[in-house]
């Protein structure tokens, strides 16, 4: 039970391994970040590029502002009440007016002042389609390569290579009660009428294609609506007149025969009068209840004389104020031509198209973090396999495709590919405590995990130390025989193999790493597979104080992890970011089950090496 302390560690769960991560750390998001920045910038990216391409083929909008000043018409039974009452009231006269603003009337009164049926840049502003879109933006490139001598041809074979963009309406012309209503409607469309805070300004904008066509419409719709408030009311002036004219011929019809009655009867002294001469229009009676006085035929004729008399002074009054009607608001801003443009607003898009970008960018690393299943970082392999995370190598620039040389450890003893594997060296060290010899092997997923070059370097480092290293190849497919044995500074030990099978005889000793090398081919790798021949061999190379074997891997088959038990501990080479965590399960729960003893795993070509703050802290002076 005491052979293997180390054994015991790896098949015993970590602490907290099947717990619950919820916590999100900093250290996780900034991980998160470094992983996925590449994809969030390129969303941006296009995020800005799309907001370019939407301000860049879009018409530019001109707004122009006028502004009038409404006076307000409290009754006088009404002055003298709460403010409370005023404001409501003040409240509803000017979103009357704004309502009048608004209304058709006014949109047909400026449509017909300006003609602006027959005003070609009097269109709507709801944007080109995409298709237009399209259109200019190609436009724009053939304008700017300075392609004008071919500018017609380009056109053309642009629009036959996509005719729907050329299309035009062959519908037949529209009607004139088509044409003013849509006018109308984009004359709604650009108008905007406000009330300005709670005062009684109110604020006219029209936004159009054309900055002085705005600055038009805009005052002309200011001076429409004072217009109509003078028309309407000399309309209702007039209407007051022509009733008072009715009602005052009425009145003096009456006033006439009420005197002439009064007359007649005072020239006859007589005090009884009969009933059809003494009735008046609309007082006839089928038959009178007493006698008609003199005092009350002089009263009636009275009474008509006064209510002609105010009718008179009304319609007096009337009449001399028609001529000084005027309306009720007046323009106190006039527009002017705006001259820059109101939209697009560019910083806004790029600022939104940027934001949309990154939103989008985040989501797509979200998305695609949740269904990645390769491994990337040390808690990956805690949290899903339980086992520790040995080491993370680095990748080496202008090396081997991103990766280390063989030697890498010797060229560059400095570096953090070396310090990575100075750890898992110290990690080896403790397998095996109860004897002298250690028997350490390397296996991986699949053949692309840096496996050859782990074992290589791992060697020389021991070898570096002073301990007698043997590297064991049982991997046919090794990158180790194409570099190591075809090296010039290789020395054999023994040439006199004898017969194939003779494994020691075959050793050979590498001067630029000082370690010895046992290499393999296909006639012998399947019996340095086989249990009983890697046992005896293991027992032959006592000479050796560490022996490290680089078993095939796993995505070879499961036969040829067979002789792991023989050994004091495997270590799993899983390349980062490419390494399936599936599979990576898989290996290391097969290795258990075969009673291995697995001490870890060490991930290769890192792009994020999490060890590096602790190291930074390390280097630290102590305070």
């Amino acid at each position: 039970m005491l052979d293997r302390p180390l054994a015991a560690i790896a098949h015993k769960p970590w602490l907290g391994a099947d717990a619950p991560q919820d916590f999100i750390s900093l250290a996780d998001i900034v991980s998160f970040v470094r992983q996925y920045l590449f994809s969030i910038l390129a969303f941006m990216v296009a995020g800005i590029g799309c907001a370019t391409f939407y301000f860049a083929t879009s018409d530019s909008i001109y707004v122009a502002r006028t502004q009038i000043l409404i006076e307000p018409k409290i009754p006088r039974n009404f002055q003298q009440q709460s403010a409370e009452v005023n404001l409501s009231l003040d409240t509803a006269q000017i979103e009357s007016q704004l309502a009048v603003l608004r209304s058709q009337k006014i949109a047909i009164m400026v449509i017909d002042d300006l003609g602006l049926m027959d005003n070609p840049t009097f269109r709507d502003m709801h944007g080109p389609t995409i298709g237009e879109r399209i259109g200019r933006a190609w436009m724009s490139v053939v304008q700017a390569d300075g392609l004008h001598t071919s500018y017609a041809a380009l056109t053309d074979f642009f629009y036959r290579m996509l005719p729907w963009l050329g299309r035009e309406q062959t519908n037949s012309p529209p009607s004139e009660a088509e044409r003013e209503r849509t006018a109308v409607e984009i004359f709604t469309d650009g108008l905007d009428v406000q009330r300005v805070g709670v005062s009684y300004a109110i604020d006219i904008t029209f936004q159009s294609l054309d900055p002085a066509l705005a600055a038009r419409i805009a005052n002309a719709t200011a001076e429409a609506f004072v217009r109509e408030q003078v028309q309407t009311t000399k309309v209702a002036a007039s209407q007051g007149i022509a009733w008072l004219e009715r009602r005052m011929r009425e009145v003096g019809d009456q006033m006439n025969k009420a005197t002439r009655v009064a007359q007649e009867f005072r020239a006859k002294h007589d005090y009884s009068i009969g009933q059809e001469e003494t009735s008046v229009e609309g007082q006839g009676q089928e038959k009178p209840a007493h006698q008609t006085t003199l005092e009350q035929l002089e009263v009636t004729a009275d009474t008509y004389r006064k209510m002609y008399e105010s009718l008179l002074g009304a319609y007096t009054n009337s009449v001399d104020q028609q001529p000084y009607l005027i309306a009720n608001a007046r323009v106190i801003t006039s527009a002017t031509s705006p001259k820059t443009a109101s939209r697009p607003r560019k910083k806004l898009i790029l600022a939104f198209g940027a934001l949309a970008g990154l939103v989008a960018g985040i989501g797509f690393a979200v998305a695609r973090r949740g269904l990645d299943r390769n491994v990337r970082t040390p808690h990956q392999i805690r949290r899903e396999l339980g086992l520790a995370c040995i080491g993370e190598l680095p990748p080496v620039s202008f090396r081997r495709g991103g990766f280390g040389r063989l030697d890498e450890v010797l060229r560059n003893p400095d570096s953090s590919f070396s310090g990575s594997l100075q750890s898992v060296k110290a990690i080896m060290s403790l397998a095996g405590t109860s004897h002298p010899r250690r028997r350490i092997g390397v296996t991986s997923v699949s053949p692309g995990d840096g496996k050859s070059t782990v074992v290589s370097n791992l060697a020389a480092l021991c070898a570096m130390s002073g301990t007698a290293t043997l590297v064991i190849n049982a991997d046919h497919r090794s990158a180790l025989d194409k570099e190591l044995v075809n090296s010039s500074d290789l020395d054999v030990i023994d040439r006199d193999s004898g017969s194939q099978k003779d494994f020691v005889k075959q050793i050979q000793f590498v001067e630029k790493t000082s370690f010895y090398y046992l290499k393999n081919d296909e006639s012998n790798s399947a019996n340095l597979l086989v249990p009983d021949n890697m046992e005896r061999l293991l027992g032959d190379v006592g000479a050796y104080s560490v022996v490290i074997v680089e078993l095939p891997p796993f995505s070879s088959g499961a036969e040829g992890l067979a002789v792991c038990p023989l050994l004091d501990g495997v270590i799993v080479v899983a390349q980062w970011g490419v390494t399936s965590l599936d599979q990576l399960e898989d290996l290391t729960q097969t290795l258990k089950n075969i009673n291995s003893s697995v001490l870890g795993v060490l991930m290769t070509r890192v792009r994020s090496v999490s060890a590096h703050r602790y190291r930074k802290r390390a280097t630290q002076a102590p305070r």
